[in-house]
C-alpha cells in the first residue's frame, strides 16, 4: 500500500534492534479480530519479544502500509529531539519566533506547547468527507513557488477562540509542528527521522513519507513503513527514547508527551503531545482507517495494527479494537 504520491525515503540502518521470539500468546481469536477490523497486519510485542504476528489481504512483513495520523506521534517525537539538540529553547516560546512565515497570522502568539496539544484557538474543520474542509483544502493547496504549503495555508486561517481555551483536532497543526522541525534543523523530516531514530535504532526497512505540493513532508500524516518497524518505534518509546544507552529526548519528555495534557471531552481518554492517552496509563498513536500503535508500559507491551476500515473513523470498530487490547492485557496478566 505504498503511496502513489511523491515521497522522501527514510533510510534504514543496520538491523540492530531485533525482537526475540516468545511463547505464542493466547489472546482470543486474533484471526477473527483481524477479519472484523479488515486488518492486514497485527503484531504483539511483549517483553521485547514477538508473541504474535499475523498478516492477511496479501500483506506481509516485507511490505509497507500507510500510517495516516500515526505519523503525528512520530513528528512530535522529532520535535522533542530538536529540543534535546538545543534547537528549541522552551515549549512556551511562540511558534512564530522560529517560523517567521507565521508572523502577522493567528498563530503569531501561539506557543509550541499549544501547537503540540492542538489548543491554538485557530478555526479549523477536520471533516474528511467535506470537500471544503480545511483538512481537504490543505492537502490540495498549491502555494507560490518556493513557499511552504503548510505555512502558506495555515497563516490565512482566522482565530476562533483564545489560545489554550479548547482542544480541537487539527491535522494542519501537526503539519506546522513538522514545518517547525524542518525550520530549526535545516533538514527534511525524513532525513531527521533517519538520523535520530530510523538508522540508529536499526529499523528493518526503508520508510517513505508523502510530500505536499511544495515538496515537504506532511507532519500530520502519511508515513509508510513496515509493521515490524511500527512496532520498533513503539518499543523505542517504551524504552524511554534511548538508543545505545543515550536518550535522544529531553528528561521527562515522554512522561509529558504520553500523559493527558488537555481535556478532549472524554472521561477515559486524553491528549498529550500528539499521543492519545488512556486513564489506565496506556497510550497510543492512532490513524484513520484503523492504524494504531498501542503501548502499555506496565506490561512492557506494544501492539501495532495495519488496517483498512470501510470508513475513515468508525466508533464500533474502535471499541472492538480497545476490547481486543484488554483481552491481550488479560492474557499477559494470566501468565504471571
Amino acid at each position: 500500500m505504498d503511496s502513489v504520491y511523491q515521497t522522501h525515503e527514510v533510510a534504514p540502518g543496520k538491523v540492530i534492534h531485533r525482537f526475540g521470539r516468545g511463547k505464542p500468546l493466547q489472546a482470543g481469536d486474533a484471526q477473527s479480530f483481524m477479519e472484523a477490523q479488515r486488518a492486514s497486519g497485527l503484531i504483539i510485542i511483549q517483553g521485547n519479544r514477538i508473541r504474535l504476528e499475523k498478516y492477511r489481504m496479501g500483506h506481509s512483513s516485507s511490505g509497507r502500509w500507510e500510517s495516516f495520523s500515526v505519523a503525528k506521534s512520530i513528528t512530535s517525537t522529532l520535535l522533542g529531539s530538536a529540543v534535546q539538540d538545543g534547537l528549541i529553547r522552551d515549549l512556551n516560546d511562540t511558534v512564530a519566533s522560529y517560523v517567521p512565515g507565521l508572523k502577522g497570522s493567528a498563530y503569531e502568539n501561539v506557543s509550541i506547547r499549544q501547537l503540540l496539544t492542538m489548543t491554538s484557538g485557530v478555526k479549523w474543520n477536520e471533516n474528511y468527507t467535506d470537500p471544503n474542509s480545511d483538512a481537504v483544502r490543505l492537502r490540495l493547496h498549491r502555494p507560490a513557488a518556493g513557499v511552504d504549503a503548510t505555512i502558506s495555508y495555515m497563516r490565512q486561517l482566522p482565530r476562533e477562540l483564545p489560545a489554550g481555551a479548547k482542544w480541537v483536532y487539527k491535522t494542519g497543526e501537526t503539519n506546522l509542528v513538522g514545518a517547525l522541525v524542518r525550520q530549526v534543523t535545516g533538514k527534511s523530516l525524513s532525513a531527521y527521522l533517519a538520523e535520530k531514530i530510523w538508522k540508529p535504532y536499526g529499523m528493518e526497512r526503508a520508510a517513505a513519507w508523502e510530500l505536499d505540493e511544495s515538496g515537504a513532508e506532511m507532519g500530520g500524516c502519511c508515513l509508510s513503513a513496515g509493521l515490524r518497524d511500527y512496532a520498533r518505534f513503539g518499543q523505542f518509546v517504551l524504552d524511554g527514547g534511548r538508543i545505545g544507552g543515550k536518550s535522544i529526548l529531553p528528561l521527562n519528555w515522554l512522561s509529558q508527551a504520553t500523559s493527558r495534557q488537555v481535556d478532549n471531552g472524554s472521561p477515559d481518554r486524553g491528549y498529550g503531545y500528539q499521543w492519545w492517552t488512556n486513564s489506565d496509563g496506556t497510550f497510543q498513536a492512532s490513524g484513520i482507517f484503523g492504524q494504531c500503535i498501542f503501548i502499555d508500559p506496565k506490561r512492557h507491551l506494544v501492539i501495532a495494527i495495519n488496517a483498512s476500515w470501510p470508513t475513515a473513523t468508525n466508533a464500533a470498530l474502535a471499541r472492538a479494537r480497545a476490547a481486543f487490547f484488554k483481552t491481550v492485557q488479560t492474557a499477559v496478566d494470566a501468565e504471571k
